[in-house]
């Protein structure tokens, strides 16, 4: 990847995004407040039509893809959700075809949703990695164009939640941001450099999937297992190469929370807001909940970059983290 988009980069992708999205908001919630003993700003990626924030890459990778490729008719991804709601989301808008490949156990209304949004959906493998490298194969059999998790235009359109966030919110001293395969942490960069904020950036992943902080830490990509179940985002096993280089150099540190964590902070988020969070969306709050003792007297602020979670593990969240966070049965 050539280095992160510049603020007349970032212009054009809000310019595409506006045209079918409105700005989210962004609350400072007295409750969250209190729990974490500082101020804390709420970005609502949530409220997007598709729940999360990946529709902002989305939109954005396909006005480029139909503009390089006026003939192209079909596309294929591999997801655990988000990805491929954005994919069938813009797909549909810009007249492609679109085939999302997940792995077995995906969520139930994830996967629902991107069949409502015309997707078709193909079950592969036990997790992400073996998903991505079935959509290639099926990208080369079928003559699809293979959308990936990790490129410069997805970069540019998630870039514009923090364009919005830094201006709305211009004093915040630190953003923590979910790792997923690492398009939001690089866009958080990129609109940090645009804007001129200072405030520091801090990944976050899941303790059970952490390939990119054990990659950060070693400065070198390292494979290792993807074994949430409550925060699928972050179900990563293999860092993105370039995602990577960007983060050494962008990011100030990598925090790693659990699953019981995670679920902690679902039911914070409900308690406190009433808002629905997914456990990648809940992974920053449950960072910050870890680290609060770092954050007295600062302005901190929280993506919550989705709300899309299945009822009965929603539930789970809310009757206690053991129960949340304990072995698929």
């Amino acid at each position: 990847m050539s280095p992160l988009p510049d603020a007349s980069e970032l212009e054009a992708a809000a310019a595409v995004v506006y045209r079918s999205l409105q700005p989210t908001p962004q609350y400072a919630w007295p409750l969250l407040a209190q729990r974490l003993g500082t101020e804390v700003w709420v970005k609502h990626e949530n409220h997007l039509p598709v729940g999360a924030f990946k529709l902002r890459g989305g939109l954005v990778y396909f006005e480029a893809l139909r503009r390089r490729e006026p003939d192209l008719r079909g596309v294929v991804a591999a997801t655990r959700g988000n990805h491929g709601q954005s994919v069938a989301y813009a797909a549909r808008l810009h007249g492609f075809s679109a085939s999302v490949v997940v792995p077995h156990g995906n969520s139930r209304e994830k996967n629902a949703a991107m069949r409502m949004l015309g997707a078709e959906l193909i079950e592969h493998g036990q997790d992400f990695q073996a998903a991505v490298e079935h959509a290639a194969r099926l990208a080369q059999e079928r003559g699809l164009h293979r959308v990936p998790s990790f490129h410069r235009d997805l970069v540019r359109g998630v870039a514009t939640l923090w364009l919005e966030f830094f201006r709305t919110v211009p004093e915040l001293d630190l953003v923590l941001v979910p790792v997923g395969l690492g398009s939001n942490i690089c866009a958080a960069a990129a609109a940090r450099a645009a804007t001129g904020s200072r405030a520091r950036i801090v990944g976050v992943v899941s303790e059970h999937a952490n390939a990119y902080a054990q990659s950060f830490a070693a400065r070198r990509a390292i494979e290792s297992p993807a074994g949430t179940r409550l925060a699928d985002g972050l179900a990563c096993r293999m860092p993105d190469a370039d995602a990577l280089a960007i983060m050494l150099q962008q990011v100030d540190e990598i925090v790693q929370v659990s699953d019981a964590e995670v679920a902690a902070a679902m039911d914070a988020y409900f308690t406190d807001t009433h808002n629905v969070a997914e456990g990648a969306g809940a992974a920053p709050l449950a960072a910050a909940v870890k680290i609060a003792g770092r954050l007295r007297g600062k302005r901190i602020g929280l993506p919550l970059t989705g709300g899309n979670v299945d009822r009965e593990l929603f539930a789970e969240a809310l009757s206690g983290p053991e129960r949340a966070s304990a072995p698929l049965r």
